[in-house]
């Protein structure tokens, strides 16, 4: 413990001061407990479904944690076992319950179940150190708005393994972010004591990022909240983050049953239950009514939950869930026009960025690199930073936490930017996007939006080998809740932009990096003619449809991305050499995939071909081949995919370019479908 933290006071040592905080104590403790038990009843009975974790034996964390906060303005991120967080935070038993038992009538509709809860300023998540990344944004956000509010999450000893841990840390002090890390100290991680999974002292770690440390036991709830009502003030007086271990111990199993720990520890730790010995020290007669109000709540909780009808999809309203923005939507066509041809991808992206951050105040931009003179890796932030100080954060080599606080950010009003300077890093930050960000909007029935745009620079071409040259996108595209759109030279980028900083959706933004010194093209390839589908020109991400000119073509060719230039020069030798018409659609936004605009064209053309960067299997061209296939079934007379070879992206220029896909392999393969046969 530090030398301020000895310096926190106790509550006042009054007679009836002390009766009263204990009865309150013992009130709020006693709820969380009964919920808790009987959650495992009702799992005997088969009335729940899943898992639960629950918070038997260290109720006195969430009590003393929460109960000194200003619920009015603080916030909270919570973690799997997050019960009695959430009931001290809201009150709200009969919506835990009602979640839990996957009733419509559940705080998030039936949808989060035990693990996933959000209410007002209430959140939490079930996978381990995601969430601190996210709390930390959270924390950013109220710091900008100047609302003097404590943001607190909860996290367990074993979390301490998880490297995002670290990335929050170092940035909550870097950047003095008002967080209070409440760290449960229960000395197992599911099955594994985590005196064999942790090195060191656990407060040395926060005290190497220079977070002020204090650890205590859990045991007098009284006295723990006392500590805690003065810790949340020195956060919110500071601003800076303070880093709480509190001792504590799980009773029950780590979820329903699965408990292998030593009949003698248990029972150890049961004659030390701080719930326990609260009772002890209270009137009798107070305790047991206590204790009687506390099971008709939890008995009225259950009942009128298991009357509540279950959680349904509403097939209409999912639908609608999937186009999500503020405003009317697309006021302005995102296809490049001829005013457009003057100016390269990186000067509409950049000059996308300025005008957006001058009209909106809740837009800003966080990454690496960012500030100037340098301005970017691939300079597209040139300027930001001397125009917008506080909106452009430069951060360290952290992508998980970059993704994690533009989370955060979106979940209090902000729509941030966030840039991860290689799209092959967005694999350091799949958990982010695919476990938080993506699922925030739904999992907590719609109560909170998630408008975040992550823009990367992808694929090949430029010599990087390996690591730095992949499109990897495919990785995205099955996940429910993430967008995908792609730059090209056939539409306008910072059009694209403007529209997905307007999209209440997470929105990954793919910038070829071949594209950024290329010129806008707005004239149409050999001699075709833009043909837009009804509805296209106002679709916030619209597929560019250019077709002959009063002629039938003889193949449909989609693609997106740099990859326009090769399918153009393709289009060029098939004419020149085989005198074959084509179709051509660039598709923008890449999942979830918008097929009527391409089954249309295939239902002209008969024929199918689909071309893009990546590696061929599981790829874009695989979901429009099926797609197209199950609209069309025998009118598809031939289909085909042209890609990169299902290796690495080499750094020698012969390999590299022999892997990925060019004209000739595009003529090739167009040959193969019109003739009618396969690969």
């Amino acid at each position: 413990m530090d030398n301020v933290s000895r310096k926190l006071t106790a509550p006042p040592d009054t007679d009836l001061a002390t009766q009263l905080a204990l009865e309150h104590a013992y009130d709020r403790m006693a709820l969380i407990r009964a919920v808790e038990e009987r959650l495992l009843d009702l799992f005997s009975e088969g009335k729940l479904f899943g898992t639960t974790h629950t918070c038997i034996g260290q109720e006195t964390c969430a009590y003393a944690a929460i109960d000194a906060l200003d619920r009015t303005r603080d916030l909270i991120f919570s973690n799997h076992r997050c019960h009695g967080h959430y009931i001290m935070y809201s009150d709200d038993a009969e919506g835990l319950l009602a979640e839990i038992m996957g009733r419509a009538t559940g705080v998030c509709g039936g949808r989060g179940g035990s693990q996933h809860l959000c209410a007002r300023g209430f959140f939490s998540n079930g996978v381990q150190g995601g969430i601190v990344p996210v709390a930390a944004g959270m924390a950013l956000a109220e710091k900008m708005k100047g609302s003097g509010a404590v943001t607190v999450v909860f996290l367990g000893d074993g979390t301490l393994g998880e490297g995002a841990v670290y990335e929050a840390l170092n940035l909550a002090s870097l950047w003095e972010l008002p967080v209070l890390f409440v760290l449960e100290h229960n000395h197992w991680a599911q099955s594994t004591p985590t005196a064999t999974t942790i090195a060191g002292d656990v407060l040395a770690r926060a005290a190497a990022f220079g977070i002020a440390t204090d650890r205590r036991p859990a045991r007098e709830p009284v006295a723990l909240k006392a500590h805690m009502t003065d810790v949340v003030e020195r956060v919110r007086r500071s601003g800076r983050p303070f880093f709480q271990v509190l001792d504590t111990f799980r009773l029950a199993a780590h979820s329903k049953g699965d408990d292998d720990r030593s009949p003698e520890l248990i029972a150890k730790a049961r004659r030390e239950d701080p719930l326990a010995h609260l009772r002890a020290a209270l009137d009798e007669e107070r305790a047991a009514a206590i204790d009687a109000a506390v099971r008709v709540r939890v008995a009225r909780a259950v009942e009128a939950a298991e009357a509540a009808p279950f959680a349904a999809l509403d097939g209409a309203a999912e639908e609608r869930a999937l186009q999500r923005v503020r405003g009317a939507g697309a006021t302005t066509s995102a296809l490049a026009e001829a005013a457009d041809e003057a100016r390269t991808v990186v000067q509409s992206l950049n000059q996308a960025h300025h005008e957006l951050m001058e009209r909106q105040q809740d837009v800003l931009l966080i990454g690496e690199d960012l500030l100037d003179p340098y301005g970017g890796a691939f300079k597209v932030s040139r300027g930001l930073s001397s125009k917008f100080p506080d909106r452009v954060r430069s951060t360290p080599i952290s992508e998980s936490a970059i993704i994690g606080l533009a989370s955060g950010l979106s979940l209090r009003g902000y729509r941030p930017i966030a840039e991860i300077m290689f799209g092959d890093f967005l694999a350091l930050c799949a958990d982010q996007l695919i476990n938080h960000l993506a699922k925030f909007h739904w999992m907590y029935n719609g109560q909170v939006e998630t408008p975040v745009v992550v823009r990367t620079p992808v694929g090949g071409r430029r010599g990087y080998g390996p690591t730095h040259s992949q499109c990897i996108e495919k990785i995205f595209f099955g996940v429910p809740g993430l967008v995908l759109v792609a730059v090209s030279m056939r539409h306008n980028p910072g059009m694209l932009l403007r529209h997905a900083v307007e999209d209440e959706r997470p929105v990954i933004f793919l910038e070829q990096k071949l594209l950024y010194g290329k010129r806008l093209k707005h004239e149409p390839p050999l001699g075709l003619v833009l043909a837009l589908p009804d509805g296209e020109q106002q679709e916030l991400y619209p597929t560019g449809v250019w077709r002959p000119d009063g002629e039938t073509a003889d193949l449909t060719l989609v693609t997106y991305g740099e990859m326009t230039e090769v399918a153009e020069e393709a289009m060029a030798r098939l004419f020149e050499e085989d005198e074959v018409l084509v179709e051509y659609l660039v598709v923008s936004q890449l999942a979830p995939l918008r097929a009527q605009p391409i089954v249309e064209s295939v239902r002209r053309t008969q024929h199918l071909l689909v071309l893009e960067e990546g590696t061929e299997p599981w790829g874009l061209g695989a979901e429009v081949v099926a797609r197209v296939a199950e609209e069309l079934g025998p009118e598809l007379r031939g289909s085909t995919r042209v890609a990169a070879y299902h290796l690495p992206i080499p750094n020698a220029r012969p390999m590299e370019d022999a892997v990925l896909p060019d004209a000739a392999r595009v003529v090739a393969g167009a040959r193969r479908v019109l003739r009618g046969t396969r690969p």
